[in-house]
């Protein structure tokens, strides 16, 4: 039979069992926890803390604990990685609004007006009548920028677009105007985007309150009671 590893042995083993890139997202991510753990100041953020310093050190050594436990080993590059790690990110969401296509098809098409209900959005510029300039809030006060142009659109009914060469993050989608029975119209947002770090880098977001399903559907909550209402009730 196997002979298990102590606790001991587990605990004072520091052999390198990760590969390179699994070392690199580790002190990023781990840094990036780390910091913001120490600008919150309360047990959320040395709960963050102790998570990123973990992170950093198991980057910063080469050796994971947990790996050891169960007996995997990535730094001879046996075991593939590259899927887990991608950073492709599918967002598919819906809302009813009590507005006709047209109407929400007009101020949507209008990209300027995003960020009226798009928290994460600081500006989205025209450039011209398929290309527009966008600035994006992201985790830890940083700011991500990309253009984008409209790949095809059809009057009142929908638009998809992508995001050009150079973005900081790759992404494309879709937003649907699909006319319902009771005269409402249901918006669809499709998004696609690469998250930076790959998946870690998607876990961190989340962490950091910029969960993408969460974002969008607080998007859509919010546009709902922009058209409706015409206001709308941000909390933090």
């Amino acid at each position: 039979m196997e002979n298990k590893k102590s606790l001991t042995e587990l605990v004072t083993n520091t052999n390198t069992n990760i590969n390179s890139t699994e070392r690199i997202v580790s002190v990023t991510t781990g840094g990036a926890l780390l910091t913001y753990g120490l600008m919150r100041r309360d047990m959320k953020g040395i709960a963050f803390g102790i998570i990123g310093g973990i992170l950093a050190l198991r980057g910063a050594t080469g050796h994971c604990q947990v790996y050891d436990a169960i007996g995997i080993d990535t730094s001879d590059g046996s075991i593939d990685l590259q899927h887990w790690l991608s950073g492709r990110v599918e967002v598919s969401k819906s809302v009813t609004i009590n507005k006709s296509p047209a109407e929400l098809y007009a101020f949507w098409r209008s990209f300027e007006n995003l960020p009226q209900f798009m928290n994460h959005l600081e500006s989205v510029t025209k450039i011209d009548e398929r290309r527009s300039h966008w600035i994006a809030k992201a985790p830890l006060g940083y700011t991500v920028q990309w253009s984008a142009e409209i790949t095809d659109e059809q009057l009142n009914d929908r638009i998809e677009w992508r995001s050009m060469e150079g973005a900081d993050i790759p992404n494309s989608g879709k937003v649907e105007f699909l006319p319902t029975a009771d005269r409402g119209t249901e918006v669809k947002v499709t998004l696609s985007y690469e998250s930076p770090g790959g998946r870690i880098g998607a876990l961190a977001a989340k962490i950091f309150g910029e969960e993408p399903n969460q974002q969008v559907e607080d998007d859509l909550r919010r546009f709902k009671r922009l058209m409706e209402a015409g206001l709308i009730i941000k909390t933090e």
